[in-house]
């Protein structure tokens, strides 16, 4: 008997939503696909519906109304509000982590207690909501340190402070001037640690997990990790230097431990976990939690994997993911990916929108490129760009040096007025050996 088609609603307006639907459009159960609020490459895929991914209440009767089968949140700001718990209790099927489970992501206060509650590797820290107290630790700590607004800031609210100064300076911007609003009240001041940083996912059901191969960000706007913060300007899956055995200990000591602290916590994870780490010499330690895809890594992600979506995610809302096996793409050689962002000028300060976009297509035609959208729209019949982060050009190849190839050749075909992006995506890791080993075995 034929499979009932799946009416599915995508929140969110970004490069991992569109990366996400592109993946869902494959399977043979997906019927028509509604984004929330989408762009201008999600519109190809579906239909863009003009309602906030934080508008819960107006999502709510759209879900009802079209009588959507299955919700998809996708980004931070709606789990923080409580989306999954109010399509719940209204009888609506949705996946994602409740507003309970994804406090891990939207207070890192609690994060950071949670770690140590449950012996999981990490930083020392100390919270503080008062900034008299916080400026007498600061200034009393070695240098360099780490401060972060404990609330959600769009990926711009870790500082990392050199001098006794800087981490002044931080924590009057925080505390005092408000900067990040009320994400800054309170904060963590941990100690620095060096290494490089990867992230993590893993599907959850609540109870077991599945991790993803190892990926990684590239975090700061210019060439060779200088500049701000950013929300994520590249990724590339998996890592050379991540082999088996550090799989494991990743596995073992930071991932499972953490699924089975929330179970016990009573606050079951369902969705996406991921956690943020640093390979230190001593190991590898937690440097946040995340309670959904990172943007840029969920794009290399779909690129790579090889399952049907869709069937992950009903395992994991039915809480039976221990018996749904996750294929990645796997000849005789491993599949590498990655994503190249373009971004506005003047990104991740003040930019302009409304600037003409043109060879997409052209970049497409080349083997093995994918271009997902994420700050773009149409207006007036054309593509122009309308936030940041513009667009991500993904690729695959047998190798990461081939990959990164292809996407950066593809990039020449697109044009946009201040269009930047980095030009050393994947360089480091590339000090690895990437074309050699077997792939790690990820069932």
């Amino acid at each position: 008997m034929e499979q009932k088609k799946l009416k599915i609603l995508i929140i969110g307006s970004g490069g991992r939503e569109h990366a996400v639907g592109w993946k869902v459009a494959q399977s043979h159960r997906a019927g028509q696909i509604f984004f929330a609020p989408g762009n201008g490459g999600t519109q190809n895929l579906g239909v863009n519906v003009d309602i906030k991914a934080t508008d819960i209440k107006r999502l709510l009767e759209f879900a009802k109304k079209e009588k959507i089968d299955l919700t998809l949140a996708l980004p931070d700001d709606p789990l923080a509000l409580g989306i999954v718990d109010e399509f719940m209790k209204q009888g609506l099927r949705i996946w994602g982590p409740t507003r309970e489970a994804a406090e891990l992501e939207w207070s890192k206060a609690f994060s950071k207690n949670f770690m140590r509650r449950h012996n999981l590797p990490t930083a020392k820290f100390e919270i503080f909501n008062n900034f008299e107290k916080a400026k007498a630790y600061a200034e009393a700590r070695k240098m360099p340190i780490v401060i972060k607004a404990s609330g959600l800031a769009l990926g711009k609210g870790v500082i990392i402070a050199q001098t006794r100064e800087e981490a002044v300076e931080a924590l009057e911007n925080m505390m005092i001037k408000k900067i990040f609003g009320a994400s800054g009240e309170e904060v963590v001041i941990e100690e620095f640690m060096e290494g490089p940083e990867i992230s993590i996912h893993a599907f959850s059901d609540g109870k077991s997990c599945k991790i993803f191969p190892a990926s990684q960000d590239h975090k700061k706007i210019g060439e060779n990790d200088t500049g701000p913060n950013t929300g994520g300007v590249g990724a590339i899956a998996p890592l050379p230097f991540v082999d088996k055995e550090l799989f494991e200990i990743i596995e073992n000591t930071i991932v499972a431990p953490a699924i089975k602290g929330l179970a016990s916590d009573n606050t079951p994870f369902v969705g996406i976990l991921y956690p943020g780490l640093m390979l230190t010499k001593d190991g590898p330690k937690l440097l946040e939690f995340n309670a959904r895809f990172g943007d840029p890594e969920a794009q290399v992600y779909m690129r790579l994997m090889e399952t049907d979506l869709l069937d992950v995610v009903n395992a994991s809302i039915d809480g039976d993911l221990e018996n749904q096996e996750i294929k990645w793409r796997n000849t005789n050689k491993q599949y590498c990916a990655c994503n190249i962002v373009l971004c506005s000028a003047g990104y991740p300060g003040n930019y302009q929108k409304g600037k003409i976009i043109s060879g997409i297509e052209e970049a497409e035609m080349q083997p093995d490129i994918v271009v997902f959208h994420a700050g773009t729209k149409t207006e007036n019949g054309k593509l122009v760009t309308n936030g940041g982060r513009v667009l991500g050009v993904s690729a695959i190849s047998n190798t990461l040096e081939e990959a990164l190839k292809k996407a950066y050749k593809a990039i020449e075909k697109i044009s946009f007025e201040g269009m930047q992006y980095r030009k050393d995506i994947g360089q480091k890791a590339l000090g690895h050996s990437s074309s050699t080993g077997e792939a790690l075995s990820l069932k």
